[in-house]
């Protein structure tokens, strides 16, 4: 099997990766603050390490990463349905990379898929476990359907993170330098944490957290690392303008603490970039 046939193997299964964080932290967030939600979202930063695996693998081997997301289930009308769909998610993906290890004659990618599958077989036990745990402590969608201004900014607010954190992560699997490579990744992962914070507060004023993500600017081989920086420094200037714009005209407390803390974040990586231009 050549290279390219290797690649395109390999983005099947990151687009089945992709999928499962976005479909997994649908269901963290629909289930609320607890053990079990902690547990869901710890799986989902799993599938995210498999996923900067594949990139950089696919990266390695010439080709480039897809930014397509694969399928994602969010059928259900409840925790104990949300969590036989994940176990479903699971086995699919478990029968993907055992095909994909027998088709693969290249040992290192035949070991990264076996190490990957280990992770893919004990997620479906747990999930399977937490079909039970969620019937036992007898979980509810805790999601509601509220939509005025502020859903609509914080949902706004989701996009953008989401976008960002795909942005930085794609855009750092193509830097040579390591140190700017790191910071991509570091503040991708803070994107991430931005994303909870705002589905979170979404779930308290009894709305639903909107998962999707709009184009994803400035990534790809032919991209020079400098056009990368400046694109991230104009989309960081600008969601720092709107979160603070918010800030300004919210009369709730708790939206006005956040977007003031998601600006001060905003203005932090739009420095960052500023400075990581001057070095280039």
């Amino acid at each position: 099997m050549d290279k390219k046939q290797i690649v395109a193997l390999l983005n099947k299964d990151l687009e089945g990766e992709h999928g499962a964080i976005i479909q997994y932290l649908n269901h963290a967030y629909g289930i609320g603050e607890g053990e079990l939600a902690c547990e869901i979202e710890a799986i989902a930063r799993e599938e995210m390490r498999h996923l900067d695996w594949l990139a950089e693998t696919i990266v390695g081997l010439g080709g480039e990463p897809s930014l397509t997301r694969g399928k994602t289930v969010l059928t259900g009308k409840a925790p104990p349905a949300w969590m036989e769909n994940d176990v479903i998610a699971e086995e699919e993906a478990i029968a993907l990379y055992k095909a994909h290890i027998k088709a693969i004659d290249d040992p290192k990618v035949k070991r990264l898929l076996q190490r990957i599958l280990s992770d893919e077989e004990s997620h479906r036990a747990d999930f399977a476990h937490f079909v039970d745990k969620a019937k036992e402590e007898k979980l509810k969608d805790v999601r509601g359907k509220a939509v005025n201004k502020t859903t609509e900014i914080l949902n706004w607010g989701i996009e953008h993170e989401y976008t960002v954190v795909l942005q930085y992560m794609f855009q750092s699997y193509y830097l040579k330098n390591k140190e700017a490579q790191k910071e991509l990744q570091d503040q991708a992962i803070n994107e991430m944490q931005h994303m909870g914070w705002l589905a979170e507060q979404l779930i308290d004023v009894e709305s639903s957290p909107q998962l999707e993500h709009t184009e994803v600017e400035a990534t790809g081989k032919k991209v020079k690392m400098a056009d990368m920086l400046k694109a991230d420094i104009r989309i960081e200037n600008r969601v720092a303008e709107i979160y603070g714009k918010t800030a300004k005209e919210s009369g709730e407390p708790k939206i006005k603490r956040l977007m003031e803390r998601l600006r001060s974040h905003e203005l932090y990586h739009s420095n960052l970039f500023s400075e990581m231009l001057k070095g280039e």
